[in-house]
């Protein structure tokens, strides 16, 4: 199911919750793990200000990974192995070298881990932009125009749209990623969310429409995480939880889940909350053929209860643990019964070109 653990405690279940925890922040400093990245260490400083507001003292651990060594080196992400940037950053957390660790949810294996519990910040808009020599947009590229990205589901979604790209390999940071356009590449496909978080997204021409370019599932999307039997670091970090998010990002990996496929698979995930009330989930998803030839796009709506959810306005009610994980379990078997659907279309077969 869902990759949330019910504690023994909550503050807003338990009414000494709050009080326990004023008196546990002048006893304690979490460290929160984080690679050494400029986006790394910017999301995890959004996360370090939350808990600060909580009262709680907290300061960042830098966590090296071998994803960092790998970038560097420009190899794929393919040779180096799923989940690089996650795994070292959890065993880190699960020794008790760090208390809080910080992802990109997106970035995280779908098959749930029991060592930890997780919560999902407020989630910031999942679009893919585009950096391009004199801003132009992706359908004013001059023909055979050199496009850098390295991720299966762009570059099989860039061939359906616009096929007489170039399409080259891309690693690195924002910056050095960036740094090529108007040197060896023309145009380059980044995450909105981490132009966003490091106040660069000035440098973008245009923000891609989901039905043109559908993104990553997840993307854009924080993944907070803290040991199981943690009490203390979980009353920290549980206040973040924004349930919104925390839904669509369940959905959208439950397709991923489904389907057995890895976040380099080109599978690609949307979803928005609709309906007149704002209660309504629709979530998309699309398995893609890396030729840019074939493409398997499916929807499903879900609802839930306009005062958990109503994305809106502020949350007017936040629910106990037990209504979190059913609403969680929700929206997973949302997402779970869209990747059903993809797979009795032939969704497997695409997976596997890919691999």
């Amino acid at each position: 199911m869902s990759q949330n653990h019910i504690p023994r405690e909550d503050s807003e279940a338990n009414p000494t919750g709050a009080k326990a925890a004023q008196d546990l922040t002048s006893q304690r400093t979490l460290l929160i793990g984080t690679r050494r990245s400029q986006l790394a260490t910017t999301q995890s400083g959004h996360v370090q200000a939350g808990i600060t507001e909580q009262g709680w003292a907290s300061e960042l651990h830098i966590v090296q990974t071998p994803g960092d060594a790998s970038q560097a080196s420009q190899i794929p992400v393919a040779q180096i192995g799923v989940g690089v940037f996650t795994e070292t950053l959890r065993n880190a957390l699960a020794a008790k070298e760090c208390d809080v660790a910080v992802h990109s949810f997106k970035d995280l294996p779908t098959a749930p881990d029991k060592r930890f519990r997780i919560i999902v910040p407020e989630r910031v808009d999942p679009r893919e932009v585009l950096v391009s020599v004199d801003n132009r947009l992706l359908k004013d590229l001059p023909e055979g125009a050199k496009v850098g990205t390295s991720a299966p589901r762009r570059v099989s979604q860039l061939r359906a749209v616009r096929p007489d790209l170039e399409i080259l390999p891309l690693r690195g940071n924002i910056d050095s990623r960036m740094g090529r356009v108007g040197t060896d590449l023309d145009a380059v496909i980044l995450a909105r969310a981490g132009l966003e978080r490091v106040g660069q997204l000035d440098r973008a021409a245009e923000s891609l429409d989901p039905h043109v370019i559908m993104p990553a599932p997840a993307q854009g999307a924080l993944a907070v995480e803290v040991r199981a039997d943690d009490d203390e670091a979980w009353q920290a970090v549980l206040p973040l939880e924004h349930l919104p998010s925390h839904l669509m990002a369940a959905a959208e990996r439950a397709v991923l889940a489904t389907l057995e496929a890895g976040c380099s698979a080109p599978v690609a995930a949307h979803s928005e909350w609709t309906g007149s009330d704002h209660t309504e989930l629709t979530i998309s998803a699309g398995v893609f053929g890396m030729d840019g030839t074939k493409q398997l796009v499916d929807t499903v709506k879900v609802t839930f209860p306009r005062e958990f959810v109503n994305a809106e306005r502020p949350q007017e009610t936040k629910p106990d643990l037990d209504k979190r994980e059913q609403l969680l379990a929700r929206a997973f078997d949302a997402g779970s019964r869209l990747g059903t659907i993809l797979l009795e279309a032939g969704a497997s077969d695409l997976v596997a070109e890919a691999r």
